[in-house]
């Protein structure tokens, strides 16, 4: 039995960021004090953190509850238990070097709105914190909407019509459609437990509520609702597919903030709210005991739903990923189908393959920033974007592409880097099943394929071709993996024209000899004609003009906008008529966003080497332990 102890550490882990969106704006005429507050907050964030760890690794829990209830028996409680210290210590620790980076990447760009940008990050921040710490469910649904609101000015911060048509659909997604989710199924709870013998309550207990336990089997219907409900609404910031597609458009977002919605906070706070509802809200035994009649089937548990769903996710976002040229979008993809690792482990409910699951949490969020943080540096230095447009780029930026090797490799899971480590436990726990156990199996080792051939392209693009000559993707020449024919940046290679999306998808019922306008009246890629970069076409992730004007491209919408902003004498995409310039690992970009990089990709090593000497593994094997009374690490 753990040992609760009153501390008011678990308040003020989540009131410091709070604090600093004051002194943020406060010193918004003063850049250097401004960004300073930012990594002084996230230190002390991650100091408060940190002190919590040993007890809660010798079975304390810290608890901190406001005076006064929600309704009754359920007030407004913080505490930092092993799951939610697990997911505060991750989230605090990145916002320390994501701190130094978004200060490199919105100076690199000259970014407009840089105090309403950093007061909303360390607001985001601050309800990530307050998800993790959150004591029972009407708590976490109070910080789950309040991550959604503070990230809505990240997500629309270009403020031209896409930006803000990404942050719409963002809400609608997350706050109206999750949270109202994540509402019905707290209020279900509740009233199912009213009738317990011990009265309603929504506090997180290790294993799941006994309360819940004691009604569930009476009224099944509802108990099975609730179990849908909350799974559902978390799962919406999960991107369990079909919820998913907010993420990829929400990539037109400066690539810190991609960075934050998808390795530190909102993603992984659909995960953890999963987590908590399989963990400590129903638990795995009365998951089992609440199983699903299914005609032609049979009966089912709860979470064979929810596993099937994952597996196709996981399966179904890595294929798309593949045809996605835009590298950012190829990485939002990536993410919705590594997310789905996370709920397939946990809805197996075999201790190794929870196990697997929780310790894929930090791993993906080490290896998914360092690819962003590549991603942003590339675009700060090149303002390029597309994976076709990116041939030799390794010799211009080879720290920065040796470190996407490094996070591609942890995402593939391939050997001594962290997500081969989290994705060998979900395997085992799979075939340990028996029965169905090997279809879930299989469907993980199909994906690990799939990984590598969506980030394969990109590494070899990068040290294997030249701007000269560069052929087509290597293993699938075919849409799917990137571009079908071979290309170079010579007139005399180009025989066939392209699709104006630079290689996502081909024009229906073109002939092969017609040429094909680009949406801004400019010539066609290829053809003879002098090679036009994508990303002179389309929208990135800076500042960019108002749009004057629209087209619609393969069903996506574009403003037409100069991309150039203030820097109309910079080289905008792709390599410059001279080639790329050779620079050294440590002239290729800023100290701010080189440091960050290196370490975390240093990171995602050391949790694939010697993950026993990582304290996420220690916390992830309390977990287990209190939930299943299994033991992973003796």
């Amino acid at each position: 039995m753990a040992e609760v102890i009153t501390d008011i550490r678990p308040l003020a882990a989540v009131l410091v960021s709070a604090v600093t969106v004051l002194l943020i704006v406060a010193s918004h005429r003063h850049p250097n004090v401004r960004e300073a507050w930012s990594v002084l907050a996230a230190l002390t964030k991650f100091g408060l953190v940190a002190s919590m760890v040993p007890g809660v690794l010798e079975g304390t829990v810290y608890e901190f509850e406001v005076t006064g209830q929600f309704v009754e028996g359920v007030g407004f409680v913080l505490r930092a238990d092993p799951l939610g210290t697990f997911f505060a210590l991750l989230s605090s620790f990145l916002w320390i070097f994501t701190a130094f980076y978004a200060t490199g990447y919105m100076r690199g760009l000259d970014e407009h709105a840089q105090t309403r940008f950093f007061a909303a990050f360390a607001a985001s921040l601050s309800s990530a914190v307050g998800i993790a710490f959150a004591g029972n469910l009407l708590t976490i649904f109070v910080f789950y909407e309040l991550l959604s609101l503070v990230t809505y000015p990240l997500v629309a911060h270009n403020e031209d019509a896409e930006a803000r048509a990404a942050g719409r659909k963002y809400v609608a997604y997350t706050f109206f459609g999750g949270g109202v989710l994540v509402l019905a199924g707290t209020a279900l709870v509740y009233w199912l437990t009213a009738s317990a013998e011990a009265g309603p309550t929504l506090a997180f207990e290790a294993g799941g509520m006994s309360a819940l336990a004691e009604v569930a089997t009476a009224d099944p219907v509802f108990a099975q609702a609730a179990f849908f409900l909350l799974v559902t609404g978390f799962g919406v910031k999960a991107a369990v597919m079909p919820l998913h597609s907010w993420l990829a458009d929400a990539m037109v977002a400066p690539t810190p903030v991609s960075g934050l919605l998808h390795a530190v906070a909102v993603v992984k706070s659909g995960a953890f709210g999963v987590s908590r509802v399989f963990l400590h809200v129903f638990g795995p035994g009365t998951i089992r005991d609440l199983p699903l009649s299914i005609p032609g089937v049979g009966e089912v548990g709860l979470n064979v739903p929810v596993a099937v769903a994952a597996a196709f996710t996981l399966t179904a976002a890595s294929i798309i990923a593949m045809r996605k040229d835009h590298l950012k979008r190829r990485l939002a993809y990536s993410t919705t189908a590594q997310l789905s690792y996370i709920v397939l482990g946990l809805s197996l409910l075999h201790p190794w393959a929870v196990f697997g699951a929780l310790f894929h949490i930090p791993a993906h969020a080490f290896g998914k920033l360092t690819l962003f943080f590549c991603a942003g540096a590339v675009h700060v230095e090149t303002h390029t974007d597309y994976i076709s447009e990116m041939a030799g780029i390794g010799k211009r930026m080879p720290l920065t592409m040796a470190a996407f090797t490094v996070g591609a490799a942890g995402m593939a899971g391939m050997p001594l880097v962290a997500g081969f480590v989290s994705k060998f436990y979900m395997l085992i726990g799979a075939l340990e099943l028996g029965g169905y156990g090997w279809v879930f199996a299989l469907s993980l080792l199909v994906s690990g394929v799939l990984n590598i051939a969506y980030f394969w392209p990109v590494v070899y693009t990068a040290f294997f071709e030249s701007e000269e000559r560069h052929d087509a993707k290597p293993l699938l020449e075919f849409p799917l993996g990137g571009e079908r024919r071979s290309y170079a940046a010579d007139a005399e290679a180009e025989s066939e024209p392209v699709a104006a999306d630079g290689g996502e998808a081909e024009r229906e019922g073109q002939s092969e000899d017609a040429a094909t306008d680009a949406p801004d009246g400019g010539e066609h890629v290829g053809d003879g004609d002098d090679y036009e970069y994508a990303v002179d076409r389309y929208p990135s992730d800076h500042t960019v003009a108002d749009a004057d004007a629209s087209d619609t491209v393969e069903g996506e919408h574009v403003d037409v906008v100069d991309h150039h902003g203030d820097h109309d004498d910079a080289h905008t995409g792709g390599p410059p008529a001279s080639g790329w310039e050779r620079r050294s690992p440590f002239a290729e970009s800023t100290w701010l966003m080189l440091l960050p990089i290196a370490v975390i990709a240093t990171g995602a090593v050391v949790l694939g080497v010697v993950p026993d000497h990582a304290v996420f593994l220690d916390l992830a094997n309390v977990i287990v332990e209190a939930v299943t009374g299994e033991v992973i690490l003796g």
